[in-house]
């Protein structure tokens, strides 16, 4: 699994998975979840949707 989400990607996914939550806990419903997927993704450093097309965001080839 290597890493294919650069350092600005990675802040944006992290703001806005964190928004998504505290909009879904604010709004008590469930899609609020569904920010854990930019979350997930932002922390990990990795994006499975960007594996299937082939998009790289960091600068080096890690």
């Amino acid at each position: 699994m290597n890493k294919n989400v650069g350092t600005v990607d990675k802040v944006i996914r992290i703001v806005v998975g964190l928004a998504i939550i505290g909009w879904g806990v604010y709004a008590q419903n469930w899609w609020g979840a569904i920010g854990a997927i930019p979350l997930v993704t932002g922390l990990l450093g990795w994006c499975p949707a960007y594996s299937l097309v082939g998009i790289r965001t960091t600068g080096g080839s890690s």
